[in-house]
């Protein structure tokens, strides 16, 4: 590795270098303070819990002393042995206090006082001992002079507590000032130090910073005139190697191949364009003819049948219902003509299924019920055309046809998760479910084979279904098994309901 290798390295880093060892050191500097800060904080607070604590060891004195003298009263009325043990055990507590108060002769007010709280403890508990003892052994006169002089020892004591409380209480009062001050005090020369640290690594930070964002920015800049379009710009050397200048060297590589590759493209995207546009015109021609090849599937043969049925009724009944006969099959087939190469609402496809029903129940003498469940608010949603009749239709042919009992048909129309649920069911053979999965792949065709149908088959309706939404599995058959019946639901992407004119140009 030569010399120059190694400067190149050497540079490479500075920028990492650098930053890490600012950054560590101030990280190192601020730890280092807030420790101090930390220790010199909690020893203040430990200091400040230690003011008061005496004042609360004497009020828990002064209240284990009055649960004695409560419990000797309580004895000597009740002599329960309750009191009795409550009375053990806060004498063993109270000695316990007392045993942590000043034996020595010290020259102190405080210290003297709690040397005579302490002596007098001990003579009120041997009154109250003695008091006891008496009354366990039924010295009436004994025990209440006992009594006398222990409540008597234990009126002074409270005193004695009670401004030995206070005595403290003013010299602990004295001693939070001094030690609130000190950590008022402590608290601004922390402060001060943080600040003058912070501004200091801030002043260090900007200027290595500086040395680091004036090449960006210039890059920044460069970048803009890129992005609004202008490949011709020349970028000035920064004179480093380091990052930046490893940066700046592929910015410019970057831009000068950018504009080679747009000159080279440029040709080739105008030509891809033009092909795409002549691909998609012919596949909407290709769409436009298959739907219009699938719309135009109808068997003559149902037309002739259903007219010959009519001639038979004008030669059995009168006039008036061979002219609504004929009338239902003129709409019916003037439905199918004039939707050949339009889309049709909801409500038209509901109106064309009742004329078929009508024209099917005079050929057939009223064999087939049908029933309707119609939710409001839908009747001008698009769909292609003629596709409930066909479902209906196969309801009728192989579904009730050759059935012994009545038959039975149910449309229903219902909104479902954003959709239309178009539901045909029916009470008569039923499927097997081998059966649903040849219909549904397309292996077989449930209805449009004979020759007394319209001539229109499921899979004429799922691939105009297919074509006209643009989404595949609108369809779903489902049948409990042999005679159980049979259940088409058709699902319709209501898609705002507002655009049923977009599908409708296919």
């Amino acid at each position: 590795m030569n010399e120059r290798e190694k400067k190149t390295i050497r540079t490479h880093l500075s920028i990492r270098v650098r930053l890490l060892t600012t950054f560590a050191l101030t990280a190192m500097l601020m730890f280092v303070i807030n420790i101090l800060l930390y220790n010199g904080i909690n020893r203040s607070m430990r200091r400040l819990d230690a003011v008061y604590a005496t004042n609360a060891s004497l009020n828990e004195l002064s209240g284990c002393l009055e649960e004695v003298q409560a419990d000797v009263f309580e004895y000597l009325n009740t002599k329960s042995s309750d009191s009795l043990e409550d009375y053990y055990r806060h004498v063993q507590e109270l000695r316990g206090m007392v045993g942590r108060l000043n034996a020595d002769k010290i020259d102190s007010e405080m210290k003297l006082l709690e040397k005579d709280i302490r002596n007098m403890t001990d003579t009120y508990l041997g009154l109250a001992e003695e008091t006891v003892q008496a009354k366990r052994g039924r010295n009436t006169e004994r025990y209440n002079s006992m009594y006398t002089a222990a409540e008597r020892n234990y009126e002074y004591i409270q005193s004695a507590v009670y401004r030995l409380n206070d005595m403290q209480f003013r010299s602990n009062s004295d001693n939070y000032r001094m030690m609130m001050y000190s950590l008022n005090y402590m608290e601004l020369v922390s402060s001060g130090i943080v600040i003058m640290v912070a501004v200091i690594s801030l002043l260090i930070l900007l200027l290595l910073i500086r040395t680091i964002t004036e090449p960006l920015s210039m890059l920044a800049r460069s970048a803009n005139e890129v992005a609004a379009g202008n490949f011709d710009i020349a970028l000035a050397d920064t004179g480093k190697q380091d990052e930046v200048g490893v940066v700046t060297h592929a910015f410019v590589k970057m831009v000068r191949s950018i504009r080679e590759y747009i000159d080279k493209t440029k040709e080739s995207m105008e030509k891809e364009q033009k092909m795409m546009e002549r691909e998609l015109l012919m596949e909407t021609h290709l769409k436009d003819a298959q739907l219009k090849y699938l719309q135009a599937q109808i068997n003559p043969h149902f037309l002739f049948n259903s007219l010959n049925a009519g001639a038979q009724l004008a030669m059995m009944e009168d006039a008036e219902k061979t002219s609504i006969f004929i009338e239902r099959m003129a709409d019916f087939f003037r439905y199918n003509v004039r939707k050949m190469e339009e889309t049709a609402t909801l409500a038209e496809e509901l109106e064309a299924v009742d004329n078929y029903v009508y024209i099917l129940n005079v050929r057939f003498a009223g064999d087939i019920h049908y029933e309707t469940t119609i939710a409001p608010g839908f009747e001008e949603t698009r769909l292609p055309s003629m596709i409930l009749q066909p479902l209906v239709e196969n309801a009728v042919t192989h579904g009730i046809r050759n059935i012994e009992r009545e038959g039975h048909i149910w449309l229903t129309v219902a909104p479902v998760d954003g959709s239309l649920r178009i539901s045909v069911r029916d009470n008569g053979q039923g499927m097997s479910r081998e059966r649903i999965g040849e219909v549904l792949s397309g292996r077989a065709r449930t209805f449009g084979n004979g020759r007394d149908s319209t001539g229109i088959g499921l899979d004429n309706v799922m691939n105009r279904l297919e074509l006209f939404f643009g989404e595949k599995n609108l369809i779903e058959i489902e049948s409990a098994g042999e005679d159980q019946g049979v259940e088409v639901r058709l699902t319709v992407p209501l898609r705002g309901r507002a655009d049923a004119e977009i599908p409708g140009n296919l």
